[in-house]
């Protein structure tokens, strides 16, 4: 039998090493050449890709659906959907999955792999119905991983259960590398001979495994597995397809594709690779112990980046030990989205908090509650009450408890969405689809310029790198372009001097002077939320010293001091991450200055590690200040709302 191979190379393998950051445009011009190819299906929706592309790319995710669907006309179009999680990271309403598989499907994806991160297959019922319902491709997984309760008979179980549900194929997702070459073959044997369904073989890298893997999975007889182009292979990412072709060409299971067109498309990656500086796939000695933490590579990307910005780096290897601690702590959830992220975090914390469980992300509790669905495995009882205090988990479907609310959100959004597909984009993330709507109708008012094509970022980028800027790719989510009259009559309004803040804030630099109006404004690094001082250019202290500059800021800040009241509480952020506001408690839409505010009332939330953490009042009280704005970037520790409490 001639086993097919789906090519990953545009969302699994650019998420795995690039951060998703690869605009649709990098992909257009080797889209023709991909379809010749004769993949099985060609991923490049889904997992991540939906959120990146509004949050950090200013691309419409499903133009990208679209576009793709331009050039690829033979090579079905498949998508990971993270089961009632959809594209996100937490359950959805089942009106709300319904609508997305509709549109996907009508949108132009063939094939759907669908996957719980826990193997719970109460969480797949509604999206599985829903992808039959299109008459589309539908692949269910059964995610793999290692645990004393993750057997064979365990994913026997699990696949007979899907395929009862309505699969048309399943695909063993081994999100973290792990299976070895010859579990692999006895799984894949298990599978074909209780099965009646095609069996597909998804795997990672990570643990240098994957080429073997796939090669005992033919033997053992998958119909087909996944892969990916060389330049975004290797490390985290999939297997490459060159390697796999050529192993098993001039044999009984030889995939009969063209190695000279498949090094062609190889060779335009890895231009891109070089021309956006883009990272290679590396196996490191820390990818290798993954057999031992069972972190996937994208979940150790989170981890570094997240311990850069908390300058706890060098705290990697506490973290990878902390990991498995956790995981077995809360019933050996496998690490893949969203329950990689819920364990990782709280290994973070962990560690640098010097306590277990002292701070707990909200997202963490959810999980304990049963929010997510069923552990593998019972949750150890003294963390559970660490965690919940004496409150009982659930026990139904997790989505059983959400209301339908398609209607009710189309309403909210009804003065910027243009589409039905903007419903659905605002339903799943309300806060950054906001934001992307807004900033798509200022581009198309002229309003703002658009922003610099990727080749021209190249030349953009090269100032911060020389003035010691970390020139990471993805680092940072793209800052909005300053409008087109401030640059051309040398004018800025707030908007333009923010923007200023977060370039700063990418370099060594720690203060420049803008003049713009007959005012010069002198801007500081590590200062969030646009707070700056300005003096006239014909004043003395204009031409003053830093030092000086600075002098004025914290008398004024002294005087500002003196009329607040002495007990006023700081709420700060316990982590890295995203602020976003929060809809009040008394004065819908959002906490404002003056909202009245009891503890335990949801202040904001802040992203972290693709996690939404609700950021809770410790008193009962009013707001006196908020001093973040709203979808930016703050620290660990900087204060967010200053509290006037009340008895």
């Amino acid at each position: 039998m001639r086993p097919r191979i789906t090519d990953t190379t545009l969302r699994d393998a650019h998420q795995s090493l690039w951060a998703t950051r690869m605009r649709t445009e990098d992909m257009i011009p080797v889209l023709e050449k991909i379809d010749q190819v004769g993949y099985h299906s060609l991923e490049m929706w889904g997992g991540a890709t939906f959120d990146v592309c509004i949050r950090y790319l200013n691309e419409d995710p499903w133009e990208r659906i679209r576009t793709i669907k331009k050039y690829v006309k033979r090579t079905p179009l498949q998508m990971l959907l993270r089961g009632q999680n959809l594209v996100g990271y937490a359950n959805y309403p089942d009106d709300v999955a319904m609508a997305f598989v509709d549109m996907a499907a009508e949108t132009g994806i063939d094939i759907f792999r669908v996957f719980d991160a826990l193997n719970d297959v109460r969480n797949l019922e509604v999206p599985m119905k829903a992808v039959k319902k299109t008459g589309k491709h539908l692949q269910a997984c059964v995610v793999f991983t290692l645990s004393p309760v993750h057997t064979n008979e365990h994913y026997l179980e699990t696949a007979l259960h899907l395929q009862e549900l309505g699969a048309d194929s399943i695909c063993i997702k081994d999100m973290a590398g792990m299976i070895s070459p010859y579990q692999a073959y006895e799984l894949v044997k298990l599978l074909k001979e209780k099965l009646t369904v095609p069996v597909q073989l998804h795997t990672h890298y990570i643990g240098g495994m994957a080429i073997g893997a796939c090669l005992k999975a033919v033997e053992a007889g998958v119909d087909a597995f996944d892969a990916c182009s060389g330049p975004l292979a290797f490390g985290s990412s999939q297997p490459p397809v060159e390697t796999l072709v050529r192993a098993l060409q001039g044999t009984q299971w030889d995939t009969g594709l063209d190695i000279p067109l498949l090094f062609e498309i190889s060779n335009y990656w890895e231009e891109l690779r070089r021309k956006r500086g883009y990272e290679r796939g590396v196996t490191r000695i820390s990818d290798m112990k993954v057999f031992d933490h069972q972190v996937p590579g994208g979940m150790i990307s989170n981890l570094v980046s997240q311990l850069e910005e908390q300058n706890a780096l060098h705290r990697i290897n506490e973290v990878l030990e902390e990991i498995p601690k956790v995981r077995a702590d809360l019933g050996y959830p496998p690490l893949v989205t969203p329950t990689s992220q819920l364990v990782g975090i709280q290994a973070v914390f962990n560690v640098l908090t010097g306590s277990r469980y002292k701070m707990v992300a909200q997202e963490v509790k959810n999980y304990v509650k049963g929010y997510y669905g069923r552990p593998p495995a019972p949750i150890a009882e003294d963390i559970q009450k660490l965690i919940i205090g004496d409150e009982e988990p659930i026990t139904c479907r997790p989505a059983d408890l959400l209301e339908n609310k398609f209607e009710k959100m189309k309403e909210e959004i009804k003065d910027l969405a243009e589409s039905e597909e903007d419903y659905l984009t605002y339903a799943l993330f309300p806060a950054v689809a906001r934001k992307f709507f807004e900033y798509r109708k200022k581009v198309r008012d002229g309003e703002i310029v658009q922003p610099q094509l990727a080749e021209e970022k190249q030349e953009t980028a090269k100032p911060a790198a020389q003035a010691g800027g970390s020139g990471k790719a993805g680092s940072r989510r793209p800052s909005r372009r300053m409008s087109q009259s401030s640059m051309e009559d040398g004018t800025m309004d707030i908007e333009d001097i923010k923007d200023l803040i977060q370039m700063l804030d990418q370099t060594t630099v720690n203060e420049v002077q803008v003049e713009t109006a007959g005012i010069r404004v002198a801007i500081r690094k590590g200062i969030i939320g646009g707070q700056f001082s300005e003096t006239p250019l014909n004043t003395p202290a204009a031409d003053a010293p830093a030092a000086a500059t600075e002098k004025v800021e914290v008398t004024e800040k002294e005087e500002k001091a003196e009329e607040l009241p002495d007990n006023l509480v700081e709420v700060t952020a316990p982590m890295v991450g995203t602020f976003y506001r929060a809809p009040s408690p008394d004065s819908p839409p959002f906490v404002e200055v003056g909202s009245t505010v009891k503890k335990g009332d949801t202040l904001c939330i802040i992203e972290a590690m693709k996690l939404m953490n609700e950021i809770e009042a410790e008193c009962d009280g009013k707001i006196i200040d908020i001093l973040v704005e709203n979808a930016q970037p703050v620290e660990f520790g900087q204060v967010l709302f200053l509290i006037a409490p009340v008895e």
